[in-house]
């Protein structure tokens, strides 16, 4: 099974790579996204949804601070 990798859009126009595998996206009261992995790795950042693609697997969180 294929889990989806997340990405930050920066501010600056560059992309980052927040985490692989993830297989819980969560939004949070704050206006924040908690990411989950596949092993129960977690995340929490401050950002909103931009895209996603499912076929693709791919997150694109932008950076909202």
């Amino acid at each position: 099974m294929c889990q989806s990798n997340a990405y930050l859009l920066e501010k600056s126009g560059g992309e980052k790579l927040l985490m692989e595998d993830v297989s819980l996206i969560t939004p949070l009261v704050d206006g924040g996204i908690e990411l989950v992995g596949l092993f129960g790795d977690r995340l929490t950042v401050d950002a909103s949804l931009k895209e996603m693609d499912l076929l693709k697997h791919r997150i694109v969180l932008a950076e909202t601070n």
